[in-house]
């Protein structure tokens, strides 16, 4: 099977949080294209399910079969859970194909250009005392990486982010029983399955993991004169981890530092990175110190003084080192920023036409079964804010 395609989780940098306290989130993404671009690991139409910002289950356009993305759900997750999930999967992949085709010709959009329509749904929730409390519930599309439409839970209808999505608001808010449906989905069926899921991934058990440390330094994006040296662990488990970035073996003070937070990686292991900016001659003396309760002496390693990108204009050398679903925002960064520049994909639309979405995918029919350093990287590069990705996730699709 094909690994989880970089274009699918464009929305998600927004959404990539650390899992604070008690609270808990289930979302599914969509993102369909236009026409195919033939670039290794994007696909015309993908699905990727998240439990509290890890991949659970994937789907895409060539394999065309669900899979699960951790072995609990494998494990747990009887196979027609898979095969209902498969068809589902290729039912929401012809929707998105026809409602592309539909939102090109209202907004005016030739053949020849790249666009993207996004799709995300799903819930929170707050875990005390054994009991769940639903926070909230969120269905929203996107279009070019504009808010397209999105559901208000609260008070049972369709909001419109541009004039372009009016009509099919005023559409979809006649169909009451569809509304109703959503709401219900969201505020129940969504909580039981992210309930469901989450005592699944309880009962799994994993085995503690060392990380590993990496040192390097890049030219900073807000100055010239500077390079941004980063220190970087992943791949440990537990969660729990001490990073510092020294000079002359003295910690860097943390106001000093940039930190992304202990994220999560798509194996269920862990990453921290920290990084600081320095001159671009510095002679100092730099390594990251890391401990670990799976180690029995600290890790060191140090900055061989040496800039990835200070030869080239290109910054893909952070790539490779860095693993996970934060590695893959960054790199996405990258491939939207090169593709728009190219002219492979279309800027956000400036259209006036009205599109008219088909009834959404997760209608009356059952389916089947604080801004950190990443982040700004990913905006600066992109010149995209975080909150244009903010638009399409799902929620448990296996409804029975």
């Amino acid at each position: 099977m094909g690994s989880i395609p970089v274009v699918c989780l464009v929305f998600v940098c927004g959404l990539l949080v650390p899992v604070l306290g008690d609270k808990h989130s289930l979302y599914y993404i969509y993102t369909a294209l236009s026409k195919d671009v033939t670039l290794p690991g994007i696909y015309e139409f993908t699905a990727l399910g998240l439990l509290d910002d890890r991949a659970i289950d994937y789907y895409n356009s060539k394999e065309q079969v669900k899979i699960p993305k951790e072995d609990w759900m494998k494990e747990k997750m009887q196979p027609d859970y898979w095969d209902k999930g498969t068809q589902s999967r290729k039912s929401k992949e012809q929707w998105f194909k026809v409602n592309v085709e539909i939102l090109m010709q209202r907004m005016g959009h030739n053949q020849t250009d790249l666009h993207i329509l996004q799709w995300r749904h799903g819930c929170e929730i707050d875990e005390a005392d054994g009991k769940h409390k639903f926070l909230k519930g969120i269905d929203e599309y996107s279009y070019d990486g504009k808010e397209f439409l999105s559901f208000d839970d609260e008070n049972m209808r369709w909001i419109a982010s541009v004039p372009e999505a009016q009509q099919t608001k005023s559409k979809w808010d006649e169909v009451t029983i569809l509304n109703q449906y959503t709401k219900g989905y969201l505020e129940k069926e969504c909580v039981d399955w992210l309930s469901k899921f989450m005592q699944y991934g309880k009962e799994a058990v994993r085995k503690p993991s060392k990380p590993e440390v990496h040192a390097f330094a890049k030219k900073s994006t807000t100055n010239s004169g500077r390079l941004t040296l980063t220190c970087l662990a992943t791949g440990f488990y537990p969660k729990d981890v001490t990073l510092d970035v020294r000079k002359f073996r003295t910690s860097v003070p943390e106001h000093l530092l940039t930190s992304s937070g202990i994220r999560p990686n798509d194996d269920g292991t862990y990453q921290l990175r920290k990084s600081v900016d320095i001159q671009v001659d510095e002679t100092a003396e730099y390594d990251c110190y890391v401990n670990h309760s799976t180690l029995a002496e600290p890790i060191i390693t140090k900055w061989d003084k040496m800039c990835f990108d200070c030869q080239s204009s290109g910054s893909g050398a952070v790539g490779p080192v860095i693993g996970g679903v934060v590695g893959l925002l960054l790199i996405i960064g990258l491939i939207i920023f090169v593709l728009i520049k190219k002219g492979i994909i279309a800027n956000p639309c400036s259209g006036n036409a009205t599109p008219g979405v088909q009834a959404p995918p997760n209608g009356v029919a059952s389916d089947g079964g604080s801004k950190d350093s990443v982040v700004t990287l990913i905006e600066e590069q992109t010149a995209l804010t975080a909150e244009a990705y903010t638009q399409i996730i799902g929620t448990p699709e296996q409804r029975k």
